[in-house]
């Protein structure tokens, strides 16, 4: 999610590390920060926003001591390590103090961080009870006070300074830590050395002539070099000007993988992918994996972000709204059938743009439940607003931390997907979902509806949900082919029940968005009632189909249907639970997804239909990521 680099040569780091965050800026944009290590002295610098803040703050730097450590035209030296960092907030709002790199008290070590450390509560009160005093709200902070214990802890052994010490601090760090994270320090005692680590979070090494360097993307190293280390799961690794080691979490000698890359810096920051919807498409698996991260406490309950609102005020509630627009809308379309089901409150869904002015009633037990990818989106504001003056509470699912939404809401989820480039939405999507998904779970288990046991199988389920992406994605090239094959089609229809018919209204939106052609999503029992006069010879009908397993009538129903499509001559697109035989003599083209749970479904079923429509619209010859007469983020009303 956030940008990290680090660079150990013979050049002066600064500009080589500014110039590799620019390329990763992309990856988080809340902040940015610098560490180098110059004559023995630890120099840092960083800023909330976007690099170009940073930036200035040098620039004025150098202006003011122009003799600052150097020749640096920045003014925080020449010297020839160091670390960079560009922030996508999780923990603690997006300002300069929660801003990496995050120092140790006595100034000598400087942590940059990529991922969420579960267990840092937990790591916090430790350290507090042992009289560090935290200077930021980040889970990162962790990390350098524990690191700069280690440190001295092993030089009060004996061990000697120098870069393999370094290593074996990290070494004794990432043994304390949960969760997914990259790690990358320096420290003024051992300089000409970074070190680096890994868990379920990317890393990956630049060989260099004379020079390494280290990055959550290869886009920050490009103009360098093309040759480079791909970093295995739990692995640490130690980069001087001239050596790689690459060691395990307990110090066993290990191995990366080594690649040359053949992409252009531009195709680089796309990791090698035609358009970020791509790129950001197979991150889904991630970004729900990250998502999921931290959410159930050790007695089974689930933790949301910030909550101002008491376990009574949820137990008050006797009527939710969820509140969004687009794809958003859709995301809340399926929680409302998995928040009716566990925990028998009725939720109703609106679109934001239409909520207030409806007058809709409200009062102290109504919950509002406001979902945006951005935090900024102008109608979902508005209408939050609208609820606060009615005095109703307000719960937030939101992708950007320190957001407006979050800030006005009474209770926050953030979704950790990460940056989203591509206009049009996918990885905010998914994890959107498991969002609604969190709240409905935690709002069952504070009113008694379900124990924390069963809570607890759902989040496992919703835990296989990554690998099954997996899975799916692994697997998608027929998709591929099928898109174009349908790319000169004028027009495309999509229908499903349950939680399939939100699931064919994504769809739908999704075609429209990027391949600008007709598309509509329909409840499959609607057909008989006026759309069916749509089918047509050939007709491409994508048909959502719920799995057999629990919900045999529903399946039955929807196979319905699909016959009566096909006997008016639709093409019929079947998306079904693998081993589901019964619709195979009804599709003329078949994708199956891995088996899931009907509530959680739309996590897999959704992810075809995202393909589909990107490479409809590449096929034909349309901007995938920026869709004509769209915004990532609608700040009008």
């Amino acid at each position: 999610m956030c940008g990290i680099v680090g660079y150990a040569g013979g050049r002066p780091a600064l500009g080589i590390v500014l110039d590799g965050l620019r390329r990763l800026e992309y990856r988080g944009y809340d902040s940015a920060g610098v560490a180098v290590v110059c004559d023995g002295e630890l120099l840092t610098e960083k800023k909330a926003g976007k690099l170009a803040n940073l930036e200035k703050v040098l620039s004025e730097r150098a202006a003011e001591d122009p003799a600052a450590c150097g020749a640096s035209p920045l003014g925080i030296g020449d010297g020839t390590t160091g670390i960079g960092h560009t922030r996508w907030a999780t923990h603690g709002g997006p300002t300069d103090r929660n801003a990496h790199p995050h120092v140790s008290p006595d100034g000598r070590v400087a942590v940059i961080h990529n991922g969420i450390i579960e267990n840092f509560a937990k790591l916090r009160t430790e350290l507090e009870e042992d009289g560090v005093e935290f200077t930021s709200d980040t889970d990162t902070e962790c990390a350098a006070h524990l690191l700069a214990k280690a440190l001295a802890e092993l030089r009060a052994a004996g061990q000697p300074d120098g870069p393999q010490l370094l290593a074996a601090g990290m070494r004794v760090v990432c043994q304390r830590l949960e969760g997914a994270f990259t790690l990358l320090a320096v420290d003024a005692g051992v300089p000409g050395a970074v070190v680096g680590a890994r868990r379920n979070s990317p890393l990956v090494v630049g060989r260099g002539d004379g020079e390494n360097y280290l990055a959550s993307d290869v886009a920050a190293f490009i103009e360098h070099t093309r040759d480079a280390v791909e970093l295995g799961q739990d692995q640490i690794v130690l980069i001087t000007a001239d050596t790689i080691e690459i060691t395990d979490f307990d110090g066993q000698p290990a191995s990366g993988k080594d690649f040359h890359i053949d992409w252009d810096s531009s195709a680089a920051e796309k990791g090698g992918y035609d358009w970020f919807m791509l790129k950001e498409i197979e991150e889904q698996p991630q970004a729900v994996a990250d998502t999921l991260l931290g959410r159930l406490t050790e007695s089974g309950e689930i933790m949301l972000d910030e909550v101002r609102l008491s376990d009574q005020d949820l137990r008050d509630v006797d009527k939710i709204f969820i509140v969004a627009c687009g794809t958003a809308y859709h995301s809340g379309l399926v929680a409302k059938y998995a928040i009716e089901h566990w925990t028998r409150i009725p939720c109703e869904v609106e679109l934001a743009s239409e909520f207030r002015y409806r007058d809709p009633v409200l009062d102290r037990s109504t919950l509002i439940v406001v979902i945006s990818q951005s935090g900024e989106t102008m109608d979902t504001l508005m209408a939050l607003r609208h609820a606060k003056e009615q005095k109703a509470r307000v719960l937030a699912i939101c992708n950007t931390n320190g957001s407006t939404i979050p800030r006005e809401s009474d209770a926050v989820l953030y979704t950790h997907g990460g940056p989203e480039i591509a206009v049009a939405s996918t990885k905010a999507f998914l994890t959107q979902l498991v969002a609604c998904y969190l709240i409905g779970l935690h709002l069952a288990q504070v009113r008694g509806v379900k124990f924390a046991d069963e809570v607890a199988a759902v989040v496992e389920q919703l835990h296989q949900v990554p690998g099954k992406l997996r899975e799916l994605l692994g697997r998608i090239e027929p998709v591929r082919e099928l898109a174009r094959e349908l790319a000169a089609e004028p027009t495309v229809l999509f229908i499903g029940r349950h939680v399939g018919y939100p699931v064919a209204l994504e769809g739908a939106l999704k075609l429209k968005e990027l391949a600008y052609m007709h598309a509509e999503g329909f409840a499959a029992g609607e057909l008989k009632h006026g759309p069916i006069a749509l089918i047509d010879k050939g007709t491409p009908v994508i048909c959502v189909v719920p799995s057999p397993v629990g919900r045999g009538l529903l399946h039955d129903k929807v196979v319905s249907n699909i016959q009566e499509v096909r006997a008016r001559g639709a093409r019929t697109i079947v998306i079904a639970e693998e081993g589901d035989q019964s619709v195979v003599r009804y599709a003329d083209h078949l994708i199956y997804v891995p088996r899931t749970p009907t509530l959680l479904a739309p996590l897999v079923t959704t992810v075809p239909l995202q393909v589909l429509a990107a490479e409809i619209a590449a096929a034909r010859g349309h901007d995938v990521d920026q869709p004509r007469n769209l915004a990532k983020s609608v700040t009008v009303e």
